[in-house]
């Protein structure tokens, strides 16, 4: 049987490619806030949302606005942010409620693959610390490795969010075998984190046909989710996108709970 802290899985919602579709006519519209209102009023645990340093979707402008928004709804800003001077003085300045270090390279179209805490463990943990003094919980976005999650929890870091991508472009091209694998890994990977200590969650390329075999991962907290929805509100309208996500999401934990 779960316990009680482990019967629900929150849902954070990226609205990053609201930003994207503005940004193609160079105009004022559609507001990331309001699909953030949007998110909210349907049942989103959260807002989540990532400042490129080529400023290609989500804007300073449209930070503050978001911040204002979850300070007013008492809801959490999730801030995706580079290790860089640039972001982590934006940080300070916001003060969001979370904020969570990806890694981010100018020619890529999406983040790809898990920040290498390993490698940059020097200016990740002095980046943590500087967030965690300003009151922001810091989560690291990495792969499900013993060594990134353990360098996670020796630098300080309160929050890891494990990529899903890989097991999820794997379960959608059918790869049966490599799609198991690899969510065999998230699952020792979250079990892992929650042991040390770590508040667990997750994201990357989820959609309705792949989240409920991540949410059934008892350590998982919480999922952020962003593109599919978004882009299933095209058709369906986001309210709806995230009712029928969220009814995934809790199927999945109602199962593992029986």
């Amino acid at each position: 049987m779960l316990s009680e802290h482990q019967t629900n899985v929150r849902l954070g919602v990226n609205i990053d490619h609201v930003a994207t579709i503005r940004n193609a006519r160079g105009s004022s519209y559609p507001e990331p806030v309001r699909a953030a209102e949007l998110a909210l009023a349907a049942g989103a645990d959260g807002i989540t949302a990532h400042l490129r340093e080529d400023r290609r979707h989500i804007s300073d402008a449209d930070i503050a606005v978001l911040t204002d928004l979850c300070l007013k709804r008492g809801k959490p800003l999730n801030f995706e942010m580079a290790v860089t001077d640039e972001m982590v003085g934006i940080a300070l300045q916001a003060r969001p409620h979370a904020a969570c270090l990806v890694p981010e390279r100018r020619e890529e179209v999406t983040t790809e693959g898990g920040l290498d805490v390993v490698r940059g463990y020097d200016a990740i943990a002095a980046a943590t610390a500087r967030l965690r003094h300003a009151g922001s919980r810091v989560s690291l976005f990495i792969d499900a490795e013993a060594g990134q999650i353990e360098a996670s929890h020796r630098l300080g870091a309160q929050v890891i969010e494990l990529h899903t991508g890989a097991y999820c472009d794997a379960a959608r091209a059918g790869e049966v075998d490599r799609a198991a694998a690899i969510l065999r890994r998230l699952q020792d990977g979250a079990d892992l984190a929650a042991n040390l200590g770590l508040e667990v969650h997750a994201g990357h390329g989820i959609d309705y046909a792949t989240v409920k075999p991540i949410a059934a991962i008892p350590q998982i907290a919480e999922l952020n989710i962003g593109h599919f929805l978004i882009g299933e509100a095209i058709f369906v309208g986001l309210p709806e996108a995230i009712h029928r996500m969220r009814a995934l999401m809790e199927a999945a934990r109602a199962e593992l709970a029986a």
